[in-house]
């Protein structure tokens, strides 16, 4: 699946809120190694560069076009294009930070365990994803594509992998001498037509549009539009609403 950073970075203050708030919580003064798993266009790894300005600081990402532009950020950091399912550093990271990543890699009983290794004593694994999965937004992405002549096509597209709270509790409260987890819900206030559209061309609706082709695409997308203008309406001002919830997790071997 292929990303394109400048869609992506179309609402680039709501997707590094999180990333902040998530970096806000993480203890750790005078980190020596860092590494932001699926740094994307490098909008998350600037904020790790400018709170730990001497910190070794390495991007993964399995973008191409997303490494391309966050080399070109002028972010203090190295950029590696890796796939973050099987990263392995070569000495532990005293941060393993990731944000809006995990949630398109499978297996997260084995992946977070492996990921929780790689950080070093004392040092912190933490991560955020969406866990807006059963929201209008994207459960209506999965009606149109069932009930349409794309059904077929669009049968295998890439599941996105986030769970509750408790699940990822109990998957690395017994590896962690500390272990903060919450949830928040944002209201994002959008401006525009089809706003909700915008922001989910850049990330959930990916996969779907890139199985279509021609006008099959543009009839998918056309329909999915008007669903998505029903369950998010204008406001008064002509603005539009969108909750998101996200999930936090810091955990310290």
């Amino acid at each position: 699946m292929s990303w394109d950073p400048k869609v992506y970075m179309a609402f680039a203050s709501e997707r590094t809120r999180p990333a902040a708030e998530l970096l806000a919580r993480i203890p750790n003064d005078a980190p020596g190694r860092v590494a932001d798993l699926g740094c994307g266009p490098g909008n998350s790894t600037a904020l790790l560069a400018a709170r730990w300005p001497h910190a070794d600081i390495e991007g993964v990402e399995s973008s191409p076009d997303m490494i391309t532009e966050a080399k070109a950020s002028g972010v203090k950091a190295r950029f590696t294009l890796a796939d973050v399912a099987s990263w392995s550093p070569d000495t532990p990271c005293d941060v393993i930070f990731s944000n809006a990543t995990l949630q398109w890699l499978p297996d997260h009983k084995t992946l977070l365990p492996r990921l929780m290794t790689h950080a070093a004593k004392g040092g912190t694994f933490a991560f955020q994803i969406p866990r807006n999965f059963d929201a209008p937004s994207h459960a209506l992405m999965r009606v149109v594509a069932a009930e349409g002549p794309w059904a077929a096509r669009l049968s295998n597209v890439r599941n996105i992998n986030a769970h509750t709270p408790e699940y990822y509790y109990d998957i690395l409260a017994p590896l962690s001498s500390s272990l903060d987890i919450w949830e928040t819900e944002y209201q994002h206030v959008l401006e525009g037509d089809d706003p909700v559209l915008r922001w989910v061309s850049g990330t959930g609706l990916r996969p779907f549009v890139q199985a279509l082709h021609g006008a099959e695409r543009e009839g998918f997308i056309a329909r999915y539009a008007a669903r998505l203008r029903e369950a998010y309406p204008k406001r008064a001002d002509g603005r539009t609403l969108f909750p998101f919830k996200r999930l936090f997790l810091v955990a310290r071997p």
